[in-house]
């Protein structure tokens, strides 16, 4: 009769580990991926202060339509640096979408952009090619960012806490 009351008082410590372990999981699950209530102007705001602006410029909505293929009118908010130099791949994007659908197809465009920057500079621009190999790509709810920069990991953490 005990050995039956100890595997029944194992096997409830068992469910109660199980159930903590999934809560702890979905809590992380939701932190990680959700999104934010911060308005595009506050978060852009942050990552702005924190660009090394000296060798880029700030390149607008026909920017967004040109390099990209978006239109910025669909979307809540666009914030996109371009380097001033055309040999230099460094870049920032921000977007806050109206969907988290639309930042998807925001997040293929960037792929797609990242792709056809190496393929432009393939061959004769290895730092450049670096530099987009290690650009850092962030999809959170409906923000969308992108920076190919020596400082890229910095600046996708300020992105990162800005939300």
């Amino acid at each position: 009769m005990t050995d039956k009351i100890k595997n029944l008082k194992k096997t409830v410590v068992i469910k109660y580990a199980l159930v903590a372990v999934i809560v702890v999981y979905v809590a992380l699950l939701l932190i990680f991926t959700s999104g934010s209530t911060k308005s595009f102007a506050a978060v852009e705001k942050k990552v702005e202060a924190s660009l090394d602006t000296k060798a880029m410029k700030k390149a607008g909505v026909q920017g967004l339509k040109r390099y990209y293929g978006l239109n910025s009118a669909d979307y809540e908010g666009v914030m996109l640096y371009t380097a001033e130099s055309s040999i230099s791949a460094q870049e920032i994007l921000l977007v806050k979408t109206k969907t988290t659908e639309q930042a998807e197809e925001v997040k293929a465009a960037v792929e797609q952009r990242r792709a056809n920057r190496r393929n432009d500079f393939d061959g004769y621009a290895p730092d450049q090619v670096q530099l987009l190999d290690e650009a850092q790509i962030s999809v959170r709810g409906k923000f969308v960012f992108y920076a190919v920069s020596p400082k890229a990991e910095t600046y996708k953490s300020v992105f990162s806490k800005s939300l």
